[in-house]
């Protein structure tokens, strides 16, 4: 416990020393005290407006804790997304696979209709899509 004790001292020590010597400088002198003046009128204000600062508190940290929640959805949507792509992507690679076997299939004189996997590939038909109206509507 002595131990634990001395090493506080020392540091508390430490900080005084280091403070004092800091304070040497013109210029780290000014702006300590700027930032307690600061520091001093936000207590008063503090003081003097109690309710306002508590509502405004209140209203700070119903914003974060919005912030947090909306990041938290963001995070696990994000990980839904990205376990379902680990589930989609192998059976993708195995239908492109199967769809570039049954081209090169039916380039060699094979069937247009192709096993793959446990599906059947069917090539779509192919229709004129095309209309060859002409009506004219300036009559």
């Amino acid at each position: 416990m002595g131990n634990s004790r001395t090493f506080l001292m020392g540091m508390l020590y430490g900080a005084l020393a280091g403070g004092g010597i800091a304070l040497l400088n013109r210029e780290t002198r000014r702006s300590v005290m700027k930032d307690a003046r600061s520091v001093g009128e936000n207590a008063a204000y503090i003081a003097k407006n109690p309710n306002q600062f508590m509502g405004d508190l209140r209203q700070t940290v119903t914003k974060v804790r919005t912030a947090v929640q909306q990041v938290s959805d963001d995070v696990s949507y994000i990980a839904e997304k990205v376990d379902e792509i680990r589930e989609v992507t192998p059976q993708v690679a195995d239908i492109v696979k199967d769809t570039k076997q049954a081209f090169t299939r039916s380039g060699n004189g094979a069937s247009a209709q192709q096993p793959m996997g446990n599906t059947v590939f069917t090539p779509p038909a192919v229709t004129d899509t095309t209309q060859n109206d002409q009506t004219d509507y300036m009559h």
